[in-house]
């Protein structure tokens, strides 16, 4: 099985994505203060003396005890994920394309004082980077088809994961900003 446990903090924030050994070691430890979803998985154990075998059933999301940060949710930006919010779009051409056909373009280019950040880098194909080079897009006479934006937590857990379970997605996606469309 592929599938991973959402992990929320106790207020329900989510946190990360875990292992089925990890969550077990969460349940046993009872540090699972509450769940949602479906049992994804059962592990049997051993036996008691009444021949009664142990099991333990793992929920697809769990919130466990921890410290509440209060920081601001800052996500790495590395190109899977950037390709993964854009939907391997290019942003300039429309089309899609295979992740290997794929380049992160920075609207205002570095060499002009750009940042490398969420707010400002798209998927580009390689052409269209190209032909873009260093300047902005206007002066290139090309047009963004969305506007870049920094994913949320909620968000970056499922760009993060490429097996998310039915139940994980509605907790996910009823949080999800205007900026992404799951269609």
């Amino acid at each position: 099985m592929n599938a991973k446990i959402l992990r929320l903090n106790k207020a329900g924030v989510p946190i990360s994505w875990l292992t089925r050994e990890e969550t077990a070691t969460l349940v046993v430890k009872d540090q699972v203060i509450w769940s949602l979803g479906d049992t994804v998985m059962e592990i049997r154990g051993g036996y008691n003396r009444n021949g009664v075998q142990s099991v333990l059933k793992l929920p697809s999301i769990v919130a466990c005890h921890g410290k509440m940060h209060k920081d601001i949710f800052d996500p790495p930006l590395e190109n899977k994920f950037l390709f993964r919010r854009d939907k391997n779009l290019c942003l300039y051409c429309g089309a899609q394309f295979a992740v290997s056909a794929l380049s992160r373009d920075h609207v205002k280019p570095l060499s002009r004082g750009g940042r490398d950040k969420w707010t400002n880098v798209v998927t580009a194909c390689r052409r269209c980077n190209n032909r873009k080079a260093d300047k902005m897009p206007e002066e290139a006479n090309m047009q963004l088809l969305a506007i870049p934006f920094v994913p949320n937590q909620y968000e970056f857990l499922y760009l993060s994961n490429h097996n998310v379970l039915a139940d994980q997605m509605q907790f996910l996606s009823a949080r999800f900003s205007r900026h992404i469309k799951l269609s």
